[in-house]
């Protein structure tokens, strides 16, 4: 494994208002800065846009403060062929980190389409680009980085989950979408000698998140005083990740492309790898509220008389949902020294703090 210094080098970030995307520009901007990084982002109305606007903010924020650095943001789909196309031509990244991606299990039950367009066609589009960088002999591409996702595990019996496992039975279209990302990107980097790491992420919460997941839409619901469903009865198992703990492995593995190699009929062996970035620490979703709940009302989200028996309902599984997820991290470990280990409960209590402020609770 090869060291890829990420300063003075040109970034390439996908879904750069998203959650993931969002938090690892800021952290390059104020950790690895000089450094030019260019955001795409189609900001799309899947959850409440202003989320996205006030991330994008803080990165404006920061990246004004690090007048050394360059931060560009382009608003477009990467579905868009001809704006990935001009955006290598213009910029010629030297790292590419893809985590524009149609996200969520359910969503992809219902709105199929966006899947494919985002999650198949626009992560195509990358790869035609990382591959036409070294055209007439240019360095191109040094490390092409990509979001996989824990649920190409599907019901897979043994656990924790290793990337060493068999992920051929998908349970989601959204899980399908990504094992697809996988195969492609290996395909490109076998024919191409592109390098490639994908990264399967497991669940990942924290401050300014999705409010499709379970955490954010529970405070929601309990606001409103809505009733919150646990989905079969209470028995799910999440391995709950915090955002900073994701970010600091994306970071890291930026920063070690797989090395390029030929093997003995003289061909590439293709520069690949795959990586699980997990907490590696289950949690049963009935633990998960009790602790969501108790920061709610630490933070002043919610009263302390709020009465959370009245508001929880046990209802079945989802299609599509997996009783449980957990992370084998020993490849991380081992090659970047690297263990996500922030607690839940410190994790909960950022985010409710957030909530809080954002809200004007």
């Amino acid at each position: 494994m090869q060291y890829l210094e990420i300063k003075n080098k040109t970034i390439l970030i996908t879904g750069a208002a998203g959650f993931i995307g969002a938090n690892l520009v800021l952290e390059l901007l104020k950790t690895q800065s000089p450094v030019n990084i260019i955001g795409i982002d189609n900001l799309n109305d899947y959850y409440d846009v202003s989320i996205k606007e006030w991330r994008l903010k803080e990165i404006e924020r920061v990246a004004a403060e690090k007048s050394e650095s360059i931060w560009t943001f382009i608003k477009g789909s990467i579905a868009d062929k001809q704006i990935i196309t001009d955006i290598f031509n213009n910029y010629q990244p030297q790292i590419v980190v893809n985590l524009a991606a149609q996200a969520g299990v359910r969503y992809s039950i219902t709105n199929p389409d966006v899947y494919i367009e985002s999650n198949l066609i626009g992560f195509y589009n990358i790869l035609e680009a990382c591959r036409h960088s070294y055209d007439d002999g240019a360095k191109g591409v040094e490390h092409l980085v990509y979001a996989s996702s824990s649920s190409v595990y599907g019901t897979n019996k043994k656990v924790p989950y290793s990337t060493d496992d068999k992920v051929d039975n998908p349970v989601s279209l959204y899980a399908a979408t990504k094992k697809s990302n996988e195969l492609m990107a290996h395909a490109y980097s076998k024919l191409y000698n592109i390098p490639s790491t994908g990264l399967r992420f497991f669940t990942v919460y924290g401050p300014a998140g999705r409010p499709d997941m379970a955490y954010f839409g529970f405070t929601n619901k309990l606001l409103k005083g809505e009733t919150i469903q646990i989905f079969n009865y209470g028995n799910c198992k999440r391995d709950f990740t915090y955002v900073d703990d994701i970010v600091e492995g994306v970071k890291r593995v930026m920063q070690a492309p797989p090395e390029k190699k030929n093997g003995e009929d003289g061909l590439p062996i293709p520069p690949y790898a795959v990586y699980n970035i997990g907490n590696s620490h289950p949690e049963n979703l009935l633990e998960f509220v009790d602790i969501l709940q108790q920061e709610l009302i630490r933070a002043g989200v919610l009263p302390e008389d709020y009465d959370f028996e009245a508001h929880k309902k046990l209802v079945p599984m989802q299609p599509g949902d997996v009783p449980v997820t957990y992370a084998d991290t020993s490849a991380l470990e081992r090659d970047f020294g690297f263990k996500p280990s922030t607690s839940l409960r410190d994790g909960l209590r950022k985010f409710a703090e957030w909530y809080k402020e954002f809200y004007k609770i």
